[in-house]
């Protein structure tokens, strides 16, 4: 379960928001929109525990993060958490399956068996010794989809996902996306610009500075 509750983000005296709060369960979807600017990237930052919030607490299974100190702010990072962004970040000097096997290899569980299963279930089975370089940007996204979800985590972050990507292959990566987050019991928080993307959500919420208004059909 995930509680966010009265969290709040400013820079020096500046307010970049302030009264958000949700709480999703395992396999939920949750596109979160609003405008440039108004700190969508940021919160999913203060939700990962990346930076500090000023105000406010984010539980995972009852874990606060700001109640953490740093180690174990990165551990808890590594076990729980997996991450998808536009632009893809894979490491371009690892193989396929060295991508996807690095948050085991960095809780030093490797798993071969998984990484293939994951690398099957995106639909990049026989992919495994290639190079990033080689791929197409869906191809890429795929494997960090795989990466993100192959240690089991409770919570996937996505920020834009789909933003480096043409309609329809974009659409193809959301439905992945959304399919295999649930299949794995994820609880998806999916920040983006598509009004498209935010339809195939559970539930879609505009972030203003004030916190979140639902976002209707």
């Amino acid at each position: 379960m995930l509680q966010i509750k009265s969290l709040e983000k400013h820079y020096a005296s500046t307010p970049v928001f302030t009264g958000v709060s949700l709480e999703a369960a395992p396999g939920d979807f949750i596109a979160i929109l609003g405008e440039s600017g108004v700190g969508k990237s940021t919160l999913l930052n203060c939700i990962a525990g990346l930076d500090e919030a000023g105000g406010g607490s984010v539980r995972l299974d009852g874990v606060d993060v700001f109640q953490l100190g740093e180690e174990a702010r990165a551990r808890w990072r590594r076990e729980k958490l997996g991450f998808v962004f536009q632009a893809f970040h894979v490491l371009p000097h690892l193989s396929v399956s060295q991508n996807v096997a690095l948050p085991l290899l960095l809780l030093q569980r490797p798993d071969p068996a998984r990484v293939r299963h994951m690398l099957a279930v995106v639909g990049l089975e026989g992919f495994d010794d290639r190079l990033p370089r080689t791929l197409s940007g869906g191809q890429l996204q795929r494997v960090a989809i795989a990466r993100a979800l192959v240690h089991k985590p409770a919570l996937l972050l996505a920020d834009e996902p789909t933003g480096n990507l043409d309609p329809g292959t974009a659409e193809r990566v959301l439905t992945l996306l959304l399919e295999q987050a649930r299949a794995e019991g994820a609880i998806c928080l999916l920040v983006t610009h598509s009004q498209a993307a935010a339809r195939r959500a559970d539930r879609a919420l505009r972030l203003t500075a004030t916190g979140f208004e639902a976002v209707t059909a």
